[in-house]
């Protein structure tokens, strides 16, 4: 992006970031949010849209209606952040929404709400003067060395999906609070949210992760993880589910979901505070999966070890995280970046890039 003629401290940054039931916004200038919004939909408002992508205009007249209500100079936006989604395998980086990303976004958009990001980036961008649209580390973001590839058939091979914008962005912060280059370090980074991944960052490249997205790794949330393969197959077979039912158990329906019938950490812990031995049982389990994981993928790193770096939303938790810490302590220094901050990290990366820090890759 050339930036001589683009004024850096009255541009703004739109950050958008889509969920099931929801759409997070953000505008900032430079690195200051100057407005901020969980715009909500209540599932009748959805119910007339038959997929993700038919939800694209009422989306984006809803953040264009929020932002003009709210007195923010639209014409000054000059990036649209849109969070990244199923496209095809990219590397690390910051790629301008152009005619193949929009095909491949649409193309995935039955898979996860998470496409409409850049959809709806694309089309406020459209309607604005001087603004372009982009997305940054989406989650198909693939370093992987090719022995982690290897799943254990050939038909079959271990694909890099997993929260990449988080997980870099955390590790860029980590290394720069010490005064060093992401690209000199190496760190385990864990990311908890709704979807847990574990990463190994080994100077700068994400060389293995555990997958977090259609069974792979520690159940979470709303996933369940990895499950006994053979009991999946016979599952699929005995004619009590379809397609849709299957998938929605490995991501959707599974996890503390499935055990629990809830998604929320906050009234697991509520829970277990009032005595609940069941609730307590699975959220150690949750833990203990996710140590495994850690464990693994520490034994992928060619090097020593900097630290493990915990994140995401259950990262909040103090009773999950130390669960977590007393197993995974011994492996090496632990340090925690709570929080789900997509916002601000497609914020950031948006202003490296009216800065010049960070190019444009072109998608292919």
């Amino acid at each position: 992006m050339k930036t001589s003629r683009i004024n850096l401290a009255s541009a703004l940054i739109l950050a958008i970031y889509p969920r099931d039931f929801n759409t997070q916004i953000a505008v900032y200038r430079l690195n200051k949010p100057i407005f901020l919004k969980r715009i909500r939909h209540s599932p009748e408002d959805l119910a007339s849209f038959e997929t993700f992508c038919d939800q694209t205009d009422y989306r984006k007249e809803l953040i264009l209606d929020v932002l003009k209500e709210n007195d923010i100079q639209i014409g000054d936006i000059k990036v649209i952040m849109g969070r990244g989604g199923l496209i095809k395998p990219v590397k690390s980086g910051i790629y301008e929404v152009n005619e193949r990303i929009r095909e491949d976004l649409r193309k995935n958009l039955c898979r996860d709400v998470i496409n409409l990001g850049g959809i709806v980036a694309d089309v406020i961008a459209a309607e604005l003067p001087d603004a372009k649209a982009y997305i940054a580390d989406p989650v198909v973001v693939d370093e992987f060395e090719e022995l982690a590839r290897v799943s254990g058939h050939p038909l079959f091979e271990r694909k890099s999906i997993f929260h990449a914008l988080n997980q870099k962005t955390v590790a860029r912060e980590h290394a720069k609070s010490l005064g060093r280059n992401y690209e000199e370090m190496n760190l385990i980074v864990v990311h908890l949210g709704r979807g847990i991944t574990v990463g190994a960052h080994y100077k700068g490249h994400v060389i293995d992760s555990t997958q977090g997205f259609d069974g792979d790794g520690p159940f979470s949330t709303i996933g369940s993880g990895s499950l006994p393969m053979g009991d999946v197959i016979r599952m699929c077979f005995s004619g009590k589910y379809n397609e849709e039912q299957m998938l929605k158990m490995i991501r959707g329906e599974g996890g503390l979901k499935a055990y629990l019938d809830t998604e929320s950490y906050y009234e697991v812990e509520k829970r277990i505070e009032a005595g609940d031995e069941k609730a307590k049982f699975i959220f150690e389990a949750m833990a203990y999966q996710v140590a495994k994981s850690v464990g693994s993928i520490y034994m992928v790193l060619p090097e020593a070890l900097d630290a493990i770096l915990i994140t995401g939303d259950l990262a909040n938790s103090k009773l999950f995280v130390n669960l977590l810490t007393e197993r995974i302590s011994k492996i090496g220094q632990v340090i925690l970046y709570p929080g789900d901050e997509e916002l601000e990290a497609l914020a950031k990366n948006g202003l490296m890039l009216l800065k010049g820090e960070r190019k444009v890759n072109e998608y292919k």
